[in-house]
């Protein structure tokens, strides 16, 4: 499988404007085993130029990393914490004071999602989320944010009755006492609409009556293209019925000039018995031609000059995801950050996990325990085989001197002698692949080309790290190997210069 590396995708980030060019975003959900750090998290975003996310809270740690990166930033009201919020001005002021007053400007934060899906997963907090909206704004008044930052709440389209024809669409007139404030919340505070699409769900529910391709942007003939008999306008995808009918549901209720800002989308890559188009293959093609058909800015049949921006969902596989198996395959990379497909996106411009060059690295996770740390590098410039002289005091990379540089070091040299195969950058969980260079200086890693980055000597292959051949760990970290190799390196040297 190809692995990802640097792209162009700084070409798709622009400023938030429904009337100019579109972009694309990622969503970036936290239930996933060996969670990578917020560093590593931002390192991954940068490697790919991502320049948009979405946050599913608003976590401390992940908000100062994404500071001076220029990444702009949804950040989350959790559901659980929406009640308060929506009752209670002074709580709402203290989560704004809180969670993005102490951010900005360092982070760009440039909109808020109050709670998610709220109608249909959380109906008896659904009285106050207009209030729990209100109150929210009323703080980023406060602070004169509210000009930069947008309050709006992600809707499912589950609350979209009668959606095709997409003319005939309308709300779920059980939520009227609550969308009619919502949406002139919307409009007054020239927000947008959030929106959840899901044409994967659309297809699974359709019986068969909505074709594969038409939810996989698949070329339709004209004869097949979908056409509304109010509007005679053509569909040749689900995606756009489904904003569309979202744009006459409002029109419905006499709002016609809200865009839509679609927060989540995306395919599963791997589902369960009853979920056989949940494929890799499926997945890469929504996912590609989804890119592909945000970024040609030319909108949706109703509104051809109104883009509709898009957040992928999303950029970790999350394994935790309780439900069906689908549930935990919507990512576009593993945890260890290698992509789960390569998009097949045309020409040489391309985006997300899709290279050439396959240059890739190993690295050490800075937030593993420094022991199991310090025993892997010892196995990798021990029994792993791994030449370790670069990391001799006054070598090009003997600098930072630190265990996790030195391990860094070791453990992207083992991967790439091991021609990068599986499980040769895990080291008993505290190493991850990463697309970014580690270089730095005079400091060459293996991979990147150039002096002590070109091919790793050794004339036998080190044992799969977690093959029962390796061994623990502990029975090289018990009086250092490396440490021992580098003071007997150092007590040669110094008897050599007497």
């Amino acid at each position: 499988m190809a692995i990802a590396v640097l792209l162009l995708f700084y070409l798709l980030s622009i400023s938030l404007s429904f009337h100019g060019d579109a972009y694309i975003g990622v969503n970036i959900g936290t239930d996933v085993t060996n969670m990578p750090s917020p560093t590593e998290t931002v390192a991954l975003l940068k490697a790919q130029n991502i320049q948009h996310v979405r946050l599913f809270d608003a976590d401390k740690s992940m908000l100062l990393a994404l500071a001076k990166t220029g990444i702009q930033v949804i950040v989350s009201v959790p559901n659980d914490e929406l009640l308060g919020i929506g009752q209670s001005n002074a709580t709402a002021a203290n989560w704004v004071a809180r969670n993005v007053i102490a951010h900005v400007p360092s982070t760009n934060i440039t909109a808020i999602a109050v709670g998610s899906e709220v109608l249909t997963s959380l109906p008896n907090a659904a009285p106050v989320l207009v209030s729990a909206l209100q109150f929210i704004q009323s703080a980023l008044v406060a602070a004169n944010l509210d000009d930069q930052i947008k309050v709006s709440t992600p809707l499912s389209t589950s609350i979209i009755l009668d959606s095709f024809p997409p003319s005939q669409a309308f709300f779920n007139r059980t939520w009227d006492p609550v969308m009619s404030p919502l949406l002139k919340f919307l409009q007054s505070t020239g927000s947008y609409l959030m929106l959840n699409v899901y044409p994967y769900y659309d297809y699974m529910q359709s019986n068969d009556v909505i074709p594969l391709d038409y939810a996989l942007f698949r070329p339709l003939p004209p004869n097949k293209e979908a056409v509304d008999s109010n509007t005679l306008l053509h569909y040749t995808n689900v995606f756009d019925a489904v904003i569309d009918a979202a744009y006459f549901a409002m029109s419905y209720l006499k709002f016609t000039n809200i865009p839509i800002l679609v927060t989540e989308s995306g395919w599963p890559s791997k589902g369960g018995s009853s979920e056989p188009d949940a494929t890799p293959d499926n997945a890469n093609t929504y996912n590609s031609n989804l890119i592909r058909h945000v970024l040609n800015n030319t909108g949706t049949p109703k509104q051809p000059k109104v883009t509709v921006s898009t957040y992928i969902y999303e950029l970790y596989n999350e394994d935790l995801r309780s439900g069906p198996a689908s549930e935990s395959n919507w990512g576009l990379f593993y945890a260890n950050g290698a992509p789960v497909y390569t998009l097949h996106l045309t020409g040489a411009g391309t985006v997300f996990a899709n290279d050439t060059t396959n240059q890739t690295f190993c690295v050490a996770k800075s937030n593993a325990d420094s022991k199991m740390i310090q025993a892997a590098l010892d196995w990798a410039c021990g029994p792993g085989k791994v030449d370790c002289s670069p990391l001799l005091h006054g070598q090009p990379c003997s600098e930072p001197d630190n265990v996790v540089a030195h391990a860094t070091y070791a453990f992207n040299a083992y991967y790439q002698k091991m021609d990068k195969s599986p499980g040769s950058c895990d080291f008993k969980g505290v190493a991850s692949v990463t697309t970014t260079n580690p270089s730095h200086g005079s400091c060459r890693f293996a991979g990147s080309g150039g002096k002590n980055g070109t091919n790793i000597n050794g004339t036998a292959l080190a044992p799969a790290i977690n093959s029962t051949n390796s061994g623990s760990f502990s029975q090289y970290y018990n009086g250092g190997f490396f440490t021992s190799y580098m003071i007997l390196a150092l007590l040669l040297s110094a008897l050599v210069v007497l």
